[in-house]
């Protein structure tokens, strides 16, 4: 299995749900394709992108069920991250797990 995370707000999750689908939201938007991250790229996407950001879940997904349209690209040290070009359909997602802040408003991404 190659499971890939998104963090995003609860309320984009849920227009996502009632849509059937999650085109992306913020920087997936203007980048053309849904940013995701490892097991162990997710805490540290947590930190840089989503410090003091409250209503935050995280989706767990099954990489290898999206098909070509997930690439993976290197960005942040060259670590190579998984991009997806296209809508995530909802029925995809496996987990969505609530996303508090710490003491220090940095996400905890508590996965499995």
């Amino acid at each position: 299995m190659s499971l890939i995370y998104k963090i995003l707000e609860r309320s984009a999750w849920l227009a996502a749900k009632a849509a059937g689908e999650f085109a992306g939201s913020g920087i997936d938007l203007v980048d053309g394709y849904i940013h995701f991250s490892t097991r162990d790229q997710v805490s540290e996407t947590a930190r840089r992108h989503f410090a003091g950001q409250t209503g935050l879940v995280t989706l767990e997904i099954e990489g290898d069920d999206l098909g070509p349209d997930l690439v993976w690209e290197p960005s942040r040290g060259g670590d190579l991250f998984p991009h997806l070009y296209g809508r995530l359909a909802v029925d995809r997602v496996l987990t969505v797990r609530e996303t508090p802040l710490d003491a220090a408003g940095i996400p905890i991404v508590e996965i499995d």
